[in-house]
């Protein structure tokens, strides 16, 4: 059974990237499922000055713990002024300082939506830019336009173009892990 690593790249309490992440895990068969809320692993700002002070901090050590105990990785990233949430940049941040090979090299999957009709298009972009550079691992995408209006929790994707584009993405990363 593979262990499958999810989360929502955002600081809401009620962030959809967090519900998306969670729900496309849970479609994977015969998986093990971690869903991780990001206000868990809320740190002091990275800073070069803070690392030499403090050390590491522990929640740093326990989220690259979880992504040592997966199989596979599934992102979904808020988009905030077109780039990360600070809360995943912080991490992300304090993480690498651990070890360069932040993400273990598994296969991911990243994704993002919004209530609009661009999905967090951009910053889907912007990571997948940088994450397939940091893995020797495949790299699968998938944006969601319109969170509200195509999906349900019930049902998934309401859309029959996307639901069969999501698809294709979730069987390849499904072959991967």
């Amino acid at each position: 059974m593979k262990n499958i690593l999810a989360f929502g790249a955002s600081s809401s309490r009620q962030s959809i990237n967090k519900k998306w992440a969670s729900y496309v895990a849970s479609q994977i068969k015969n998986a093990n499922v971690n869903v991780l809320d990001l206000n868990d692993f809320e740190m002091t700002i990275y800073s070069i000055d803070k690392e030499k002070e403090d050390g590491i901090p522990s929640k740093a050590m326990k989220f690259k713990e979880h992504i040592r105990n997966s199989d596979g990785i599934i992102i979904s990233f808020a988009e905030h002024n077109g780039a990360y949430s600070a809360a995943f940049k912080n991490i992300f941040d304090w993480v690498s300082r651990i070890e360069k090979d932040v993400w273990g090299n598994k296969p991911m999957f990243l994704m993002a939506t919004s209530p609009g009709g661009r999905g967090g298009a951009t910053v889907l972009e912007i990571a997948y830019q940088k994450m397939k550079r940091m893995t020797s691992s495949e790299v699968n995408t998938f944006s969601l336009p319109s969170f509200s209006k195509n999906f349900t929790e019930n049902e998934g994707i309401s859309d029959a173009d996307l639901s069969k584009s999501f698809l294709e993405q979730l069987e390849s990363f499904e072959q991967n892990l």
